[in-house]
């Protein structure tokens, strides 16, 4: 085997540049702020909160929007930055937001449990919001695991919604496109949470982390030529933020999760209760926007479109999202087309 000395020599200065190059970068970023949108806290039950944006002016949609992210990561993804943020897209559309913190469990959490969180947590924000605004019902959007357990709540009170969006939503769980279906059907769940209790969040980022293995690292090659930019650079650092801040999940919820939707897939069944209800998806009945992304390796299409044939509405459209599963929420297409299309259908069900 024959090596071209000359050009391992050349790569070898290259990349010594370029990391000097970025090292003058980062002497230049002093903090890395995210989710810098201007809110105020409004609500707190233990560790939950409940955040309102607030506005310069006055919103076009009178009714107002309450909005979840997924537990297993922070909402603050929604908000990374100023051009990059769904959650100031929809305020300049127009609308009135709310957002839900579910905040950082610790082992003293270890037993909340799924009616805790919708049952409890979210039940008590939404009735804050219409108490306080005066509105019998609210409109409500939901982001992946978040927006399963907003389908399950629209599902159980739906005197309380006005209208529901969902994006890349897990609902049916028969799938085994990708490795996380397959993986959790084989899961030992009640050893882990009899073992440790509450789920350290690093653990589950490791799950993830195994999808695709060569993105931890092709994305700090791809950063190498971007080391002297600080835009760039603080794009990058803002995601590495936001991933590397990871709570942990409460034991008891995450135990009913995986065992009655990811290994048995209840939900989508007709099978799945919430403290002693069965949940029937026909009392959905608000008008429903499900946004998918054609391109997600974490939720699967399907898992997400079988949701269409099971609820009641009779309003319902799909939204398909050109790009990825976190590219929904930090894309450049979700700033110029989604964040404007969400907003308009909102507006259009007040």
């Amino acid at each position: 085997m024959n090596f071209n000395q000359t050009g391992i020599f050349d790569e070898i200065i290259s990349t010594t540049e370029k990391l000097s190059k970025g090292y003058e970068t980062l002497q230049q970023i002093d903090n890395v702020d995210v989710a810098t949108t201007p809110k105020e806290l409004v609500w707190q039950s233990d560790l939950v909160k409940l955040y309102h944006y607030k506005r310069e002016t006055p919103a076009k949609c009178a009714i107002p929007v309450i909005v979840s992210f997924a537990m297993l990561n922070r909402q603050d993804v929604l908000d990374i930055q100023p051009d990059r943020s769904l959650m100031k897209k929809l305020l300049d559309e127009g609308l009135d937001i709310y957002i839900m913190d579910w905040g950082y469990p610790t082992k003293a959490d270890r037993y909340l449990t799924m009616e805790d969180y919708i049952d409890g947590f979210l039940n008590d924000a939404v009735d804050y919001i219409r108490k306080s605004t005066k509105n019998k019902k609210i409109h409500m959007q939901g982001i992946c695991q978040g927006g399963t357990y907003s389908m399950i709540y629209a599902s159980l009170y739906p005197e309380k919604i006005k209208s529901l969006t969902t994006y890349v939503a897990p609902y049916d769980f028969s799938t085994n496109a990708c490795m996380l279906y397959k993986w959790t059907k084989y899961i030992d769940v009640d050893t882990m949470v009899d073992t440790i209790g509450t789920i350290p969040g690093e653990m589950v980022d490791g799950a993830f982390g195994m999808l695709k293995p060569s993105m931890n690292i092709s994305k700090y090659l791809g950063i190498m030529d971007s080391l002297e930019d600080k835009n760039k650079m603080l794009n990058f650092l803002r995601m590495e933020h936001w991933k590397s801040d990871l709570p942990a999940i409460a034991g008891e919820m995450y135990r009913k999760y995986l065992k009655d939707l990811f290994r048995d897939n209840k939900l989508i069944k007709g099978e799945f209760e919430l403290g002693g209800r069965k949940v029937d998806l026909k009392n959905m009945t608000a008008p429903f926007l499900n946004v998918y992304a054609t391109e997600d390796t974490i939720i699967p299409n399907e898992s997400t479109l079988s949701i269409m044939d099971k609820i009641g509405s009779k309003d319902k459209k799909e939204y398909a999202f050109p790009g990825g599963h976190i590219g929904v929420f930090v894309g450049g297409k979700s700033q110029k087309e989604l964040g404007p299309a969400v907003a308009k259908w909102v507006g259009e069900h007040s």
